[in-house]
């Protein structure tokens, strides 16, 4: 290399130095993410029609403060909570379970189904609750899922009902615990679309 391109090429260097020095891309990504597959989701071209105040608006669940990461909880005891190795989402989990309860619900073609945030307002009829439970136990060995959930009908009249999942005979390891989470979640799906009709 000669001399004058050296001199060029050192100021450049020496800023791609500092530039390093003051970039963090954080941790190890992990190795996976997991997320929610629905086992019954409405095929390709199909569609519903109707005004929007006769529509389902399936509204995000609420969810206690440790659902509102993207990591599994895992119950150790009546006082303690930790979250499980390598089991990490891709979004919150309540956000995930509403795009679950919502596809399981349209597959069955009965209603037209809402839940994109600029539309579901203008449905009379609304699905809600709080997803109560969603990880591990750590003393029994089993995924629980659990669902408080709320439909509020178009004359005034409000319906709740507990849903619940538990997937015994779990190993704490994360590819068992999200595939036994992603079945659970659809369990709860299935039996909340039986509810409503």
């Amino acid at each position: 290399m000669r001399l004058g391109t050296m001199a060029r090429a050192l100021p450049a260097l020496g800023a791609m130095a500092m530039l390093a020095g003051c970039l963090n891309f954080g941790g190890e990504p992990p190795e996976r993410l997991f997320t929610l597959t629905p086992l019954n989701a409405a095929p390709a071209g199909s569609g519903t029609t109707g005004p929007a105040a006769a529509a389902l608006a399936v509204l995000e669940p609420q969810a206690p403060q440790r659902l509102t990461v993207t990591r599994v909880p895992v119950t150790v005891d009546e006082s303690s909570v930790a979250y499980l190795k390598d089991a990490v989402w891709v979004e919150r989990p309540a956000r995930l379970f509403q795009r679950l309860l919502a596809e399981t619900i349209r597959a069955r073609g009965n209603r037209l189904v809402l839940s994109a945030d600029d539309l579901q307002y203008a449905a009379e009829t609304k699905l809600s609750g709080q997803l109560v439970d969603f990880g591990y136990d750590a003393a029994t060995g089993s995924v629980v899922a659990r669902y408080d959930a709320v439909l509020q009908q178009p004359d005034g009249q409000v319906l709740t009902r507990r849903f619940e999942s538990v997937q015994p005979g779990i190993a704490a390891e994360a590819e068992a615990v999200g595939t036994a989470l992603n079945r659970a979640a659809n369990q709860i799906a299935r039996e909340v679309a039986d509810w409503i009709g």
